[in-house]
């Protein structure tokens, strides 16, 4: 299998999108699933215990320099861009909002992007914003594999079709096909 790693962005309407996905992939699926999702700054607790109720895979916020492992599920912490790093750590960071956002997909997507090239599957889900947009493109353009949520099944479409506008993207699937795509995956 090509791909050993996931990352998923999203913001509003994307939670259900989320919670139905992990709760789809099954206890030992093996790539690490990378969460940057717009969420309120100061409300630090609730979100991972959320998502953890649906999901199959241990559900974490990581510390900064955290080692990467397989069977999680990493969660950008609130108000932190994520990045990561060669030698497959994670770092965090308090740098300025970019695109009004903290964590920033782009920021998360264009450094995972960077680390690990056609090993990367990247997905953008529903939004409000044009945040991800640049980072799909940083994937595409470093030989990952795209994957954007049909833009007539998001709750808001902005995220996605500013996605589909940056870059030739690989796949425009609804969320079941999503699912089945990375089931599919996990049975090779």
């Amino acid at each position: 299998m090509p791909y050993k790693y996931i990352i998923i962005g999203g913001s509003a309407g994307s939670f259900q999108t989320v919670t139905n996905i992990l709760s789809a992939l099954p206890a030992d699926f093996s790539m690490p699933v990378f969460l940057c999702l717009h969420r309120l700054k100061h409300v630090r607790s609730g979100f991972v215990e959320a998502l953890s109720i649906k999901s199959n895979l241990k559900v974490v916020e990581p510390n900064d320099k955290e080692f990467i492992r397989q069977h999680k599920v990493y969660l950008a912490p609130a108000n932190y861009h994520m990045y990561f790093e060669l030698g497959n750590y994670i770092a965090l960071s308090t740098e300025p909002s970019v695109n009004h956002s903290r964590p920033s997909i782009d920021i998360s997507f264009a450094s995972a992007a960077y680390a690990y090239k056609s090993k990367l599957i990247g997905i953008m889900l529903s939004g409000a914003n044009k945040d991800g947009a640049y980072g799909m493109k940083q994937v595409k353009e470093n030989g990952g594999l795209t994957i954007v949520q049909d833009p007539d099944e998001c709750q808001v479409r902005t995220m996605t079709s500013a996605a589909i506008s940056a870059t030739k993207i690989d796949h425009v699937f609804k969320v079941e096909e999503i699912i089945t795509f990375l089931k599919d995956l996990y049975k090779k």
